[in-house]
């Protein structure tokens, strides 16, 4: 049995760039609470959460990894996220499973590109949002200058509730302090800034305050500084050095104390509903009497252990041998052993309540973002998808010996079950199998886990663009394929229209046909026909999307009338009309933000230019760097990372995510359709 209750957990996602320091604080809060003897080091590979060998290797984080402890009468649940955007997938994935997003900042760096896109997504997820500025033992430090960079692009909610004391070696906390000393700023004043912001959110507070002008008590502030958490009405700041120990303590005082425990936190947003209807919003409770509602966030394929779905129970209770459905699915298993993560050992317990975070192992069902449930009515419930980014960075990839295809697609489906943005695609056209991911060195981890762990080696080659092909306006098609060839025979007819729909509606296929001319039983035969149609493209061999296909006429035989003869009737009669109805090939188009030295803001400015890039802004990022974003064609960022290289001395990083698709130039169509009819007429 637990020794706390539902009101004494607090679940909390350490977030923001790589190199902040988040594993180090990490360590530090786990030795403050007396989880671990000593603090770790990331240098010396030591550490509780960065204990993968890659990550050893690499010297940063490559995967969220969870902890939790004990302080003060709470428990804590501590996810550790990567840091860079190559690994965002990770982060915000994590972000599913807490109430807290604690942003790191370090110090010295000031706000990087990983901390502005965290804070923007716990504030979607109705997170309560701290900052914690790291590293504040690092010389020539301008923390009053980084405190007012914040405020600016962060809002005034950013409040003051410590201050470095004693020459950085200290902290004063402000909100129970109304003078005192601080190496910056003035306690008296971040203190009254401070009591002005959360009495706002109490009307009867605010009268008192505003009459008598006492400072309410820290047990009065307690309701209204949450509500103001919840409401993003306040967000506070605070420092630390995670190397000395600065800060620390009174860090784990205010997670006891002020952030909020899962009754607290603002409801996460389920949902009811089949996919494509009408869905219906619903809170689940934290009660651990009522039935179970848990989330998963998070799948860890252990070479040792196996499966293991980590995942947040946001109602009911969780016990060993409890038996769970994984979302829609009829088939029940049983818990029989349940975890809590402590970096790489997996600590067996005996329950989880609401708010606990745990894992359950050997469930093949489970996949990443599955709801689990333990009642029959609970069908069809999902959590509301995180904002993931689309990966777009691919690598072709195959054997380097001849027989190891179908353990290299295994090993492939492990690493895609782990990571919800890294994903395996296989060409129809081309027979290629491409990974794809959200960077350089997201690929690069990914290749160098099959080769340590899985002894699996690759050759692997740019991989094609992911164009895609669609329609301008309506058409007809029709075929009539008959076949006769001794014995029995083929004979299928159908007539079919197409429409154009909107850019990222996908596909629609519509039976409209009357009276039986095509027999209802040969209609899903048509539809196989359409899609392998769209499947294999008709202007340059890429998938065919945002289109209807309307099916509405045709014809049988009573003996000759086959499957395969209705489904290649339905995929000439789709090629058909495709080919009338003014197709066109559209390319990815990517958001990219580059962030390197100012001095090479113009010339990275004009390569984008140079590359039919459209540049959207630029902005300083302080200690001499600059960003500028903007969005490109995917197919102009082959070769980026080496010219990146070259324009910025190698001090540039740039991070992509898919934005929408866009025409290519009437040119590259025909240069791309008269490659492909060569590709047909080789066939």
């Amino acid at each position: 049995m637990p020794k706390y209750s539902t009101d004494a957990i607090r679940a909390v996602a350490l977030v923001g760039h790589g190199g902040a320091g988040k594993t180090t604080l990490a360590e530090a809060l786990l030795a403050a609470a007396g989880a671990i003897k000593t603090p770790g080091s990331v240098e010396k590979g030591n550490t509780v959460c960065d204990h993968d060998p890659l990550e050893k290797a690499a010297g940063h984080s490559l995967q969220s990894a969870l902890v939790n402890f004990a302080w003060r009468d709470t428990h804590v649940h501590l996810i550790d996220t990567p840091g860079y955007p190559d690994f965002s997938g990770q982060a915000i994935g994590a972000l599913a499973g807490v109430e807290t997003a604690l942003a790191v900042i370090n110090a010295q760096a000031g706000i990087e590109l990983a901390t502005e896109r965290m804070m923007r997504l716990a504030a979607g997820r109705g997170l309560a949002r701290m900052i914690v500025i790291n590293k504040i033992d690092a010389d020539n430090l301008d923390l009053a200058g980084l405190v007012r960079q914040i405020r600016e692009r962060f809002g005034k909610e950013c409040m003051l509730l410590d201050l470095p004391a004693h020459e950085r070696h200290d902290v004063v906390e402000v909100l129970g302090h109304a003078a005192g000393d601080a190496d910056f700023s003035s306690v008296a004043e971040a203190h009254r800034a401070l009591i002005d912001q959360v009495v706002e959110e109490d009307e009867t507070l605010l009268a008192r305050y505003l009459e008598d002008g006492a400072d309410p008590t820290p047990e009065e502030l307690h309701a209204p500084f949450e509500k103001a958490l919840r409401a993003g009405h306040l967000v506070p700041i605070l420092f630390v050095s995670a190397k000395t120990g600065a800060g620390v303590r009174e860090l784990l005082d205010v997670l006891a104390t002020l952030a909020p425990n899962p009754a607290e936190g603002n409801p996460p947003p389920f949902y009811r509903g089949e996919p494509g209807g009408p869905t219906q919003a619903f809170q689940a409770v934290p009660d651990a009497s009522k039935h179970v509602l848990a989330h998963v966030f998070k799948v860890i394929v252990d070479p040792f252990v196996g499966k293991l779905g980590v995942f947040r129970v946001h109602q009911g209770t969780v016990r060993k041998d409890t038996q769970l459905f994984v979302g829609d699915g009829k088939k029940p298993f049983r818990t029989g052993h349940l975890f809590m993560l402590q970096g790489k050992d997996y600590v067996e317990v005996d329950e989880l309540l609401p708010g606990d975070i745990g894992a359950v192992a050997k469930v093949e069902e489970i996949a990443f973002d599955s709801v689990l449930h333990d009642s029959h009515d609970e069908d069809h419930i999902h959590l509301r998808p995180l904002e993931l980014p689309k990966p777009m960075q691919g690598l072709a990839v195959e054997t380097t010996r001849k027989g190891d295809e179908q353990r290299l697609f295994d090993v492939l489906h492990r690493l895609e079950l782990e990571d919800p943005c890294f994903v395996v695609e296989r060409h129809p056209t081309t027979h290629e199998t491409v990974i794809r991911g959200l960077g350089e060195m997201h690929l690069k981890s990914k290749l160098e886990k099959m080769a340590q762990q899985y002894k699996m080696e690759v050759k692997t080659a740019p991989p094609l663009i992911p164009y895609r092909e669609t329609v301008q306006r309506r058409a007809e098609g029709h075929c009539r394929h008959k076949k006769q060839s001794g014995g029995a025979g083929q004979f299928g007819e159908v007539f079919l229209r197409i429409e154009p729909l909107e850019r990222g509606a996908g596909f629609e296929f519509v039976d409209h046909v009357k009276g039986g001319v095509i027999p209802g039983v040969f209609i899903p035969a048509v539809e196989k026909g359409v899609r392998r149609a769209l499947a294999e493209g008709v202007v340059a061999g890429f998938p065919v999307e945002d289109i209807r296909v309307i099916v509405y006429d045709g014809k049988t035989h009573p003996v000759d009338g086959k499957e395969v003869a209705f489904a290649t009737a339905g995929r000439k009669a789709t090629v058909e009309a495709i080919r009338a109805a003014a197709p066109i090939v559209l390319e990815p188009i990517v958001n990219i933000e580059i962030v390197g030295p100012e001095s090479a803001i113009g010339d990275l400015t004009g390569d984008l230019s140079g590359k039919r890039g459209h540049i959207t802004g630029t902005d300083s990022r302080g200690g001499g760097m600059g960003a500028v974003s903007g969005q490109v064609p995917l197919a102009e960022l082959t070769d980026f990372q080496s010219r990146l290289k070259s324009l910025t001395g190698g001090r540039g990083s740039y991070a992509i995510e898919f934005s929408h698709y866009a025409q290519v130039p009437p040119q590259t169509q025909g240069q791309m359709a008269a490659k492909f009819r060569l590709h047909e007429e080789d066939d």
